[in-house]
């Protein structure tokens, strides 16, 4: 909060000035006043600030790791050894890196579920339903190309099937293969081309849709226009209630950061690959339905097909206005159960891959 002094000038033509608090940039970006409702923490749980707060360090982190990382297939497993055993504070950087990273999948999943349980996107924000899912995805590729920057053996498989995948699809699939790994294989430009995806061509898109997606939130009052007559709280004290919440968020990653530091295995080698097929745990889900049929079907038409059943949430399951707000309203039943059923399939694929 910025103080301001503002003058007023009495009956008898005296100034009087007094000292006011103007809002900061940040504070501007919630309404004036909050349904004491939506403000609660049962109600949101966090997760979209604490989502907003894990692409934060990601972003500081990255920028850090970006002065040793050298994105070449000779050195980029050799960089990240260094950043991890010779950097100072280096280790502690990339954990926060690798575990902010797991984190935005899951907050941004439980999000999502949040809005669709409460019918968040009722009342003129269906396209706002969009630019979060969207962000969903993009958060899904981000920490792909993040993962396969490693460079080690354990990231072999997973690029090797996951790039093949793309060669499955019809007409545009070898143009697409190119334009990922940069030729006709896995190879030297490899490294390179999947870097400038990760820092440059996914952070430009995703900067655009977060900046946008916020922007919608306040334009449209908050994140749900139910209940504006009943008691509320100020920005002020939503702003005090969601630095604590990101206060113990942080306390939550370093704890993760120092008992769980990330592994780094040895260089990858394409020529040997391990015997066992291995994908990125928030990927295990579309390994194990690789298993079950042709690799168009089960490793790109279904998960299209699941992406499409959550598009439609808000224009074909449920365009009633009715309930907006609330959790499991009964107009948005139809909307609840098709979402519950995406991610319970996700959940029980990943958690086969887990055991397996």
């Amino acid at each position: 909060m910025r103080v301001h002094e503002r003058s007023t000038h009495t009956e008898g033509g005296e100034v009087r000035r007094t000292l006011t608090k103007r809002p900061s940039f940040y504070h501007h970006l919630h309404p004036p006043r909050v349904p004491l409702r939506e403000a609660r923490f049962r109600y949101t749980f966090g997760l979209g600030g604490i989502s907003l707060l894990m692409v934060l360090v990601l972003l500081l982190t990255g920028l850090l790791e970006m002065f040793y990382y050298v994105p070449s297939l000779e050195e980029a497993n050799k960089s990240l050894h260094q950043i991890t055993l010779l950097v100072p504070y280096g280790s502690v950087i990339r954990g926060l890196h690798y575990w902010a990273a797991q984190l935005l999948v899951v907050t941004s999943l439980l999000h999502l579920m949040r809005v669709a349980f409460t019918g968040g996107y009722k009342g003129g924000r269906r396209f706002n339903w969009l630019l979060g899912l969207s962000l969903m995805v993009m958060v899904l590729f981000f920490d792909f190309t993040g993962y396969a920057l490693r460079w080690d053996e354990d990231i072999a498989w997973a690029l090797k099937v996951g790039t093949n995948l793309l060669r499955t699809i019809p007409y545009a699939g070898e143009g697409l293969y190119a334009l990922v790994v940069g030729g006709d294989e896995i190879g030297r430009p490899t490294v390179v081309r999947i870097f400038g995806w990760h820092v440059y061509g996914l952070v430009l898109v995703a900067a655009i849709f977060t900046g946008w997606h916020l922007f919608r939130v306040r334009r449209d009052g908050g994140i749900s226009r139910a209940d504006k007559k009943g008691p509320t709280i100020s920005r002020n004290e939503l702003v005090r209630r969601e630095a604590l919440a990101a206060l113990m968020a942080l306390i939550g990653l370093l704890l993760l950061t120092v008992f769980f530091p990330p592994s780094l295995a040895p260089p990858a080698n394409f020529d040997g690959l391990p015997a066992e097929a291995t994908a990125p745990w928030f990927f295990l889900w579309i390994q194990e339905l690789l298993r079950l049929g042709p690799p168009l079907w089960m490793g790109v038409i279904i998960p299209l097909v699941l992406l499409v059943g959550l598009v439609l949430v808000p224009y074909a399951l449920d365009r009633s206005a009715e309930g907006e707000g609330l959790w499991f309203n009964r107009p948005g039943r139809l909307a609840q159960i098709v979402v519950f059923l995406i991610v319970a399939i996700i959940v029980a694929l990943t958690l086969v891959g887990v055991l397996r």
